[in-house]
């Protein structure tokens, strides 16, 4: 509805701003803000090429444009990318990149351009010897151009009904809460497959009758011809006035000079800035089509953290090192277990940790994968995990509600802001790592279930994610799994922070129960009273805290670990109530 987006059928026309700080906000209620949110670099907002609105940013220091924001990640959901009769894929195959193939029975309509889509072949036109019959596709989705949806049907049925339409090219079978519904295709288009996609296309194509046993058509990639052997030449013609002879002869020669004068510098240069480093193995292989990680070689590795023998931490994911890199820099190496996807899945996946971009989460630096190995380098935090410091007697009252704040906004923009959907899913002190001045950055966050946004009602676990005493119930009884899991998660944490106790029963209670049952207990013992904060808060920050923080803290704490995950609030949520708290209390 056009009330909706705040138009009217008196003015129908859309206002917005993009700010200096990077936050854009328009009349229809589209509110974002890029991944380096903050004064500083320069910014264009660009609806690019291909139909997907994007948001760069100006590195000063190298002059490139990156990418701070885009509409869709994933390509294939821009409308008619591919054009019509065709599939867009999209992370699949040799590369991770879009490509586009015809539906069976149809054939390219302009090699050069992927946006024409396809035409039927000519051997599928209507003849007398021919009948109508149906080739099927899987793991697709087509959105859009159904003249009718067809709900609870069989196979045969759908079938029958799109033979008896004249403008039914097609209709998608897809299982919904159970049912079976056919989407009835009056056209074509917006078509995408992936292996989570739960539709089955079927294309109606004329065969003839000999064909009708067995019937498969082949599929055709669409390849683009880039070569300029067969360009397409404009039907009109611009006709200009022969100038002086002097004139066209004084331009050659300023051509010639400019151009001698161009190789002249780059000559120089290239004498000025070249180092014998430029070969070094420092500088090999670096993955740009989505990243800027620089590729490792694994023997880099092992001398930088000398053979592996510093260890620093270890997980479910794999264990990590400290190292020193050529360039003198301080990482965290992380060696993964259970590394058995290839290489083009690999790099897909630190493809997406390379767009994550926020001061709350770890920075990575580069990965390598060499056979079996695979590995990810990171950033270095001089005070190590939250975990080592609970129990040190370093983190008071404000170090603590600002450690809360931070991890929120960290998993906020997760959540909400960052290019891809991240869930995760082990959400534990472990993973909370604290630079010089103890500002908290999220570890791991590239090793969890990685989805693109919109797909959350189809999410699927082969099997529980997570560390005991920090998981929300929807794992134990197999509900539906959403970003609500790591709200959970947080709201243990927030609480192990608070009392200074293991949620995991490392610090059994005197009642008896976990870290929860304690808390709950307390509260229930004084319904209307406020005293039970203090009696749960940590002894080593007793008579060093601002009861009004703290009260904050249990109060959205309590929040986030209701038993309904509808219940719980987002974390974009959690962060506007700690720092609205923290602004009343200035």
């Amino acid at each position: 509805m056009i009330w909706d987006t705040c138009r009217t059928t008196y003015n129908s026309s859309k206002t917005a701003v993009l700010d200096s700080s990077g936050h854009f906000i328009s009349s229809d209620n589209l509110n974002i803000s890029s991944a380096d949110f903050g004064f500083g670099p320069q910014r264009r907002l660009t609806l690019d090429i291909d139909g997907n609105l994007r948001l760069y940013s100006l590195k000063e220091t190298t002059g490139n444009w990156t990418v701070t924001w885009q509409a869709m990640s994933n390509p294939c959901r821009v409308h008619g990318l591919c054009g019509p009769n065709s599939i867009c894929s999209y992370g699949s195959g040799a590369g991770t990149g879009r490509g586009c193939f015809c539906v069976p029975g149809y054939r390219i309509k302009n090699s050069s351009d992927w946006s024409y889509g396809c035409e039927l072949d000519p051997s599928y036109l209507s003849g007398d010897a021919q009948t109508t019959d149906f080739v099927s596709l899987s793991d697709m989705e087509l959105y859009g151009y159904e003249y009718d949806v067809f709900k609870n049907q069989t196979l045969e049925s759908c079938k029958e009904k799109c033979l008896k339409s004249a403008i039914c090219k097609g209709f998608l079978f897809k299982n919904e809460d159970g049912a079976y519904n056919c989407y009835a295709k009056s056209q074509l288009l917006n078509g995408k497959t992936s292996p989570n996609l739960l539709g089955t296309l079927y294309v109606k194509l004329n065969v003839s009758q000999k064909e009708k046993n067995g019937f498969i058509p082949s599929v055709q990639q669409i390849q683009l011809n880039c070569s300029g052997k067969n360009p397409i030449v404009l039907d009109r013609i611009y006709k200009t006035k022969s100038g002086s002879k002097f004139l066209e002869y004084l331009a050659w020669f300023a051509g010639g000079v400019g151009l001698l004068e161009m190789l002249c510098v780059f000559m120089l240069c290239f004498l000025v800035f070249r180092t014998p480093k430029d070969s070094g193995p420092e500088t090999r292989g670096y993955f740009l089509a989505a990243t800027t990680f620089k590729k490792f070689s694994y023997a880099e590795l092992k001398k930088a953290t000398r053979g592996f023998n510093k260890e620093i931490g270890r997980g479910g994911y794999g264990v990590v090192y400290k190292g020193t890199l050529l360039d003198n820099r301080v990482a965290a190496i992380k060696r993964l277990n259970d590394a058995k996807e290839g290489e083009a899945e690999f790099l897909a996946e630190v493809s997406t940790i390379g767009k994550l971009n926020h001061m709350n989460l770890i920075e990575m630096w580069g990965y390598c994968v060499e056979g079996k190995h695979r590995l990810l380098v990171s950033e270095f935090m001089e005070h190590g995990s939250l975990a080592d410091n609970l129990n040190s007697n370093t983190l008071d009252c404000e170090k603590r509600y600002s450690i809360a704040v931070g991890i929120a906004k960290g998993l906020s923009y997760l959540h909400e802001e960052c290019l891809e959907w991240v869930l995760h899913c082990d959400i534990k002190p472990q993973n909370i790592l604290l630079d010089a001045n103890y500002q908290p950055k999220v570890a791991d966050f590239g090793l969890s279930k990685l989805l693109n946004r919109g797909e959350g009602s189809n999410l699927s676990f082969s099997k529980m994610r997570g560390t005991r005493g920090y998981m929300a119930p929807e794992w134990v009884f197999n509900h539906l799994i959403t970003s609500k899991v790591d709200v959970y998660s947080y709201g243990i944490v927030v609480f192990e922070m608070i009392t200074g106790r293991s949620p995991a029963g490392v610090q059994p209670t005197t009642d008896g129960g976990g870290l929860l049952t304690w808390v709950r207990n307390k509260k229930q013992g004084a319904p209307n009273s406020n005293a039970w904060i203090e009696e749960i808060i940590d002894p080593t920050l007793r008579g060093g805290y601002e009861m009004g923080r703290m009260e904050t803290l249990v109060r959205v704490a309590m929040q986030c670990v209701e038993d309904d995950k509808d219940a719980r609030p987002t974390m974009r949520k959690v962060v506007e109530m700690l720092l609205w708290n923290e602004d009343s209390l200035i």
